[in-house]
């Protein structure tokens, strides 16, 4: 890890080669479940991007792709009210979707998500996240595909942020508490 993360970086969960191993293994499955199907992929904002990015180049599938924005932090760790800040614009009657999220935590955002999506009447949706904290779950959400489970920390980088910081980093690392302790 560079020395300009090491004091704010307790420590790197899952490495840059892990995450690109597991990603093109979560494509593979993916394409192999829906061979054949044209492909709605919605991804939640903007925590995914970085995944979602690595992902679908790696999908050997017709697909199409359209975001739904949502914020329930703001820069505080604890999960508030859910806000959409951006609508779907596809339409997804009758279409297989894959909803791809950075991190399932508590399943409040997910079951939301599902919530709103279900009305438009999919064919069926699937839910790929990279990351399925189960310490946290405070609601009956579930992934169909996961990248890794992980303990109950608070993780950044790979596109997970801590107040709009760490996006950018090539791993999953965990925060260090004085960090975000008494935000």
């Amino acid at each position: 890890m560079p020395n300009r993360w090491r004091r704010e970086i307790a420590n790197v969960l899952i490495s840059e080669e892990r995450i690109a191993r597991r990603v093109r293994s979560l494509a593979k499955e993916i394409a192999r479940d829906f061979a054949g199907r044209d492909l709605v992929i919605v991804s939640l904002l903007n925590g995914t991007v970085m995944f979602l990015g690595d992902l679908i180049r790696h999908l050997s599938l017709p697909l199409r792709l359209d975001f739904i924005g949502v914020s329930s932090y703001g820069s505080d760790t604890k999960s508030g009210a859910l806000i959409f800040t951006k609508e779907l614009r596809l339409d997804v009657r009758g279409r297989d979707v894959l909803l791809v999220d950075d991190i399932l935590d508590t399943g409040k955002t997910l079951t939301k998500v599902l919530e709103k999506l279900r009305p438009l009447r999919p064919r069926r949706i699937k839910v790929c996240v990279l990351l399925e904290k189960k310490a946290r779950r405070t609601a009956p959400a579930r992934a169909d595909y996961v990248g890794f489970q992980i303990p109950d920390k608070f993780v950044v980088g790979y596109g997970l942020d801590f107040a709009e910081r760490y996006r950018n980093l090539p791993f999953i690392g965990v925060l260090r508490p004085e960090i975000y302790e008494g935000t």
